[in-house]
């Protein structure tokens, strides 16, 4: 193995230790906060119908409620770590991991179209805006992304169903496949879960390409700037090819990171989506987690929440590694 792919292997073990410690202080975090929340699981659990106190007592030995807070938190991660267990889910019935193992997929497919969505056309916006920088095309794009990145994402979504679901009815406006779908061919099914798909990946993915059309054309104005582009330029090379083959490849090294960071940033912005839209993903399930105050539930979605971060961080450097042999990783960017 070379120097450089064993320096490589030492970054991504390093980053991938730090992630245990950096998950275990976000799930504590959110252990604390939700524990100082008002209410108690079982009164939402057992509803207004009066109970025997006997009744209420034993369900609260059941789930653990009567336990100090310290001693279930202990026990959830000793579940975790010696067993690989995520804890029941109270408001489900079900263990935690047969809910994330259901509720995840939908999420990633959900965020995985919405990122390819991301990239394609944050990317063409940004080249077409720097390509016809200070014109009216350019002037378009740029106030058109200002507007679209500073609309709340849920109102986005709102806004789409009432004119593509209502007043033109395109698309669905909730769940993931039509209520009949069980009984359709393989091929009729895939066609209606991209049907469902389109408005909600569309309403997440815009939202972030925004932002990256914006920094996409900051990074194309100065890749333009550069001697290799004019004298490329200097060479007659067509227009076409100095703009998406010289400038482009410079331009896109500091967009490798930022996509690295999209995809978390897309599977935590799902679970607004996934609420307007009844799509039945990670989201949706924290969100009535949330309300429910399944502990275990939401200590778990945390967890997948910040080792999903910290993926996306590590795959971004690697990818920056692989790209640009200049990029440096010991010590956070020594010598490598």
């Amino acid at each position: 193995m070379s120097y450089r792919n064993t320096s490589l292997l030492r970054f991504a073990l390093r980053r991938m230790a730090t992630a245990i410690p950096l998950a275990l202080g976000v799930v504590t975090l959110i252990f604390i906060l939700m524990e100082t929340a008002p209410g108690n699981p079982a009164d939402l659990m057992l509803g207004d119908n009066p109970v025997p106190t006997e009744v209420r007592e034993r369900i609260e030995r059941v789930y653990g409620f009567d336990r100090p807070a310290s001693e279930r938190y202990v026990r959830w991660l000793g579940a975790l770590v010696l067993r690989g267990e995520l804890g029941w889910s109270h408001s489900r019935s079900r263990p935690v991991a047969e809910l994330i193992g259901d509720a995840l997929p939908p999420t990633m497919l959900l965020a995985g179209a919405a990122l390819i969505l991301h990239l394609v056309v944050g990317i063409l916006l940004g080249v077409i805006a720097a390509a016809r920088h200070d014109r009216w095309e350019d002037r378009t794009l740029t106030i058109g992304s200002v507007v679209l990145y500073s609309m709340p994402t849920f109102w986005v979504g709102l806004m789409a169903v009432l004119a593509l679901s209502y007043f033109a009815p395109l698309f669905p406006a909730s769940s993931m496949e039509s209520v009949n779908a069980a009984d359709w061919s393989l091929g009729r099914r895939l066609l209606d879960r991209a049907w469902h798909l389109i408005l909600p990946a569309t309403v997440l993915g815009l939202a972030s390409a925004a932002a990256m059309t914006r920094f996409m054309r900051a990074g194309m104005l100065e890749a333009l700037g550069q001697e290799f582009v004019r004298a490329a330029r200097a060479r007659g090379l067509a227009r076409r090819r100095v703009l998406f083959v010289h400038a482009l490849r410079h331009a896109l090294l500091p967009v490798i990171n930022l996509a690295g960071m999209s995809m978390p940033v897309l599977v935590s912005g799902s679970l607004v989506i996934e609420v307007v839209f009844a799509w039945p993903g990670m989201g949706r399930l924290t969100y009535d987690a949330i309300h429910a105050q399944d502990f275990s539930v939401v200590l778990a979605a945390t967890l997948l929440a910040a080792l999903t971060v910290v993926a996306g961080n590590l795959g971004a450097d690697l990818a920056m590694a692989f790209a640009d042999p200049r990029v440096r990783l010991e010590s956070g960017g020594g010598e490598g």
